[in-house]
């Protein structure tokens, strides 16, 4: 199987070869930016405890990660959304991957800003086997240190190439910064007892750290 980085470097070869470069130079500057806000050196670090959490799912449902670590170590991706290429590149690696996880007695849930009806729209699309689950407001990415507001000139681009954020994230009724907030992209291994064990988030949404990377974190955390 390709290696998950080398899918996503084609894709952003493919969008240099069709963006004209004053809207890539958007992208590139809103990265820079990021970085620079040292973002990176604040998210929930490896030996830290992960918060607990109550999520709805894909279908409304509420899941508990308390539930899920009775069953387990627990693998967390962060995604910004079903409209990031990248994400959905990630997440369809982690559909090829969930079958060795589970045998080894791990789980993984997918979370992301974005509403439970995109989720929906997403699970059904790119048929993962594994919950995705909706955190309203990016309040939980933001207990992990993933979660930033977009600043104007970047709302301004995503308005041009129409991914409404306000609106797949159901936040259009907060208001100003408040509806503009995203999240690092971001990949986690709790242990049972919620202490982090692997913790990888990047400022530059076009790198994700190898989901084989992580299955191993997942694998040492069962003992095998």
């Amino acid at each position: 199987m390709t290696a998950l980085q080398d899918q996503l470097d084609e894709i952003t070869a493919n969008t240099r070869n069709l963006v004209q470069p004053e809207r890539m130079a958007v992208s590139e500057r809103a990265v820079a930016d990021l970085f620079a806000s040292g973002i990176e050196e604040k998210i929930l670090p490896a030996g830290a405890i992960a918060p607990e959490f109550t999520l709805n799912d894909a279908t409304g449902r509420p899941v508990r990660s308390a539930d899920l670590l009775a069953l387990g170590p627990l693998v967390l991706n962060f995604f910004r959304g079903r409209w990031c290429a990248y994400c959905v590149t990630e997440l369809e690696a982690w559909r090829h991957l969930y079958p060795r996880l589970r045998e080894s007695g791990a789980l993984l849930a997918a979370i992301g800003p974005q509403t439970s009806r995109q989720s929906d729209f997403m699970v059904g699309q790119h048929s993962l086997p594994f919950p995705v689950l909706t955190d309203p407001g990016c309040a939980l990415a933001e207990q992990f240190g993933l979660a930033y507001t977009i600043p104007q000139y970047h709302r301004d681009y995503y308005r041009s190439i129409l991914v409404n954020i306000p609106f797949v994230n159901g936040t259009e009724k907060m208001g100003g910064d408040q509806s503009w907030c995203l999240i690092l992209p971001a990949t986690y291994v709790l242990a049972r007892d919620r202490r982090v064990l692997y913790a990888q988030a990047f400022a530059d949404f076009r790198v994700r750290p190898e989901p084989e990377e992580v299955l191993a974190a997942a694998l040492a955390a069962v003992g095998r």
